[in-house]
C-alpha cells in the first residue's frame, strides 16, 4: 500500500483480515475468561462475549462445533475457549471463532457435575426402579475400557481367576480427554448388539478432570437406555461420576466390577455338589414315601380285586366246610353215643332179657302177642318163645284171675 492511496472500507477490512489470518499466534489461540451475553441462536450457532476484569472480546461458535460441546454455556461461567482470532469484515470488528470450550478449573467442572446430577435426578435416570439386576451366573461379559493399562489387566485377571470359562469381549475405548465419552458410547452400543450378559465400563484412578468425560450427559443417557445391565467402575472408591449413578450397579474399582460380574466357579461347583446331595436325599425320601404309598395302594387294590375276593370267599368256604365237618363229626359222635345209650336202655327193656331171666312170651298163630287170656280159647294153637327157641302148644284150659279167685 502506498501512503497516499485512498482505500475503501472493504479493502482496508480485507487487508486487516489477511493480517489476522497470517498471524500464527492468532490462528490458534486459547483464551480464558468469563462468558457473558450468551445467546443460543435458532440456527444452532452460539454468540457470546468472553471477558476478564479489564477487557472483553466478542466470540462465536458455529453449529458444527456446538454439536461436540460437552457443556451448556451460560453467563458467568469460567471457561477456556480454543479457536482463532479473525476480523469480521462486514462489521469491521475482530472476534474469537471458537471450536472448543471447556470449563476452567475443578470448581467449574464440579459445578457442571452438580447441575447435571440434579437435572438427571429430576428426570428419574438414577431411580432404583429402573435398575436392571446383574445376572448371577454370567457366561459373557463385555468390557469397555482402554486396551492397555492396569484397569483392563485387573478385570481380565480377576475374571479368569474367578471363572476360567468366562467369555470376555473387550471394546478398546478412549477413557480420558476429548472424545472419550463418545468412544465409550460407541463401545456400549457395539457390545449391546453382541448381547453379553453384562457390560462393565470404566477406567483406573485419576484426577477429577481426568474422569470428567464420565460425567457426560449423552453417556449417562446411553447407559440408562442400554438393554444390557451395566456396571460402572470409574476410578477409585472415592471417585463417583454421573456414569456411576446412571449404571445399574456401581463398583468401587475395576477389579471389584469383575468380582461383581463374574461368579466364582469353585463356589458354584461346591454349591452344586451340595445341591445335588440335597436333591438326591430329597428324592430318596420322596421315593421311599411313594414306595410305601404304592405298596399300601397295591395291597388295597389287591384286597379289592375279584381274584382276592374269590380267594377270601374260598378260604371262608373252606373254613365253613372244616367247621361243618367238625360239627358233623361231633354231632355224629353225640348221636352215636346217644344211640348206644338208647340201645343199652332198650336192651335192658328187651323181652329177650326177660326170657333169659326165665320168662317167656306167647303169640297166636298169626304172630300177635298174647297179652290176655281173653285172646285165646281152649284148643287154640299158640307159640311160646323161650330163650333158646319156641314151643308150639295147644290151650287145654284157661285160668283167669276171676277163676282163681
Amino acid at each position: 500500500m502506498m501512503q497516499n492511496d485512498i482505500f475503501t472500507v472493504t479493502q482496508i477490512n480485507r487487508y486487516i483480515s489477511a493480517m489476522f489470518n497470517d498471524n500464527r499466534t492468532l490462528c490458534r489461540v486459547k483464551l480464558k475468561g468469563e462468558i457473558s451475553n450468551c445467546k443460543y441462536h435458532s440456527s444452532g450457532h452460539i454468540y457470546f462475549t468472553l471477558k476478564d476484569d479489564n477487557s472483553q472480546i466478542a466470540a462465536v461458535m458455529w453449529r458444527s462445533s456446538v454439536q461436540n460441546l460437552k457443556v451448556r454455556l451460560a453467563d458467568g461461567m469460567q471457561v477456556v475457549a480454543s479457536g482463532r482470532i479473525a476480523l469480521y469484515e462486514k462489521g469491521g470488528s475482530y472476534q474469537l471463532y471458537a471450536d472448543d470450550i471447556s470449563p476452567d478449573g475443578v470448581g467449574a467442572l464440579y459445578e457442571l457435575y452438580e447441575k447435571l446430577k440434579v437435572k438427571l435426578t429430576a428426570e428419574g435416570l438414577f431411580d432404583l426402579a429402573h435398575k436392571k439386576p446383574i445376572p448371577e451366573f454370567a457366561k459373557t461379559v463385555g468390557i469397555v475400557t482402554a486396551s492397555t493399562g492396569a484397569a483392563v489387566h485387573d478385570m481380565i485377571s480377576v475374571s479368569k481367576r474367578r471363572n476360567p470359562y468366562i467369555k470376555l469381549i473387550l471394546y478398546p475405548a478412549k477413557v480420558q480427554g476429548k472424545g472419550a465419552a463418545e468412544s465409550v458410547i460407541r463401545g456400549i452400543k457395539k457390545l449391546e448388539k453382541l448381547k453379553p450378559d453384562v457390560i462393565i465400563i470404566g477406567r483406573g484412578g485419576g484426577s477429577f478432570e481426568d474422569l470428567f468425560e464420565f460425567n457426560d450427559e449423552a453417556l449417562a443417557r446411553t447407559i440408562y437406555e442400554c438393554e444390557i445391565p451395566i456396571i460402572s467402575a470409574v476410578g477409585h472408591e472415592t471417585d463417583v461420576t454421573i456414569s456411576d449413578f446412571a449404571a445399574d450397579l456401581r463398583a468401587p474399582t475395576p477389579s471389584a466390577a469383575a468380582e461383581l460380574a463374574v461368579c466364582e466357579i469353585d463356589s458354584v461347583l461346591g454349591a452344586l455338589v451340595d445341591l445335588h446331595a440335597d436333591i438326591l436325599s430329597a428324592m430318596q425320601d420322596k421315593l421311599e414315601k411313594e414306595r410305601d404309598k404304592t405298596e399300601k395302594l397295591r395291597l388295597k387294590l389287591k384286597s379289592a380285586s375279584p381274584a382276592e375276593m374269590l380267594k377270601r370267599r374260598k378260604d371262608g368256604l373252606l373254613h365253613l366246610e372244616e367247621l361243618l365237618k367238625r360239627n358233623m363229626k361231633n354231632r355224629v359222635m353225640a348221636e352215636k353215643a346217644r344211640f348206644f345209650a338208647n340201645l343199652k336202655a332198650m336192651d335192658a327193656l328187651s323181652p329177650l332179657k326177660r326170657l333169659e331171666a326165665g320168662y317167656a312170651y306167647a303169640t297166636d298163630e298169626n304172630g300177635h302177642n298174647i297179652r290176655s287170656v281173653t285172646q285165646v280159647k281152649p284148643d287154640d294153637a299158640i307159640n311160646i318163645r323161650l330163650t333158646d327157641g319156641s314151643l308150639l302148644a295147644l290151650v287145654k284150659d284157661i285160668n283167669g284171675k276171676d277163676t282163681e279167685e
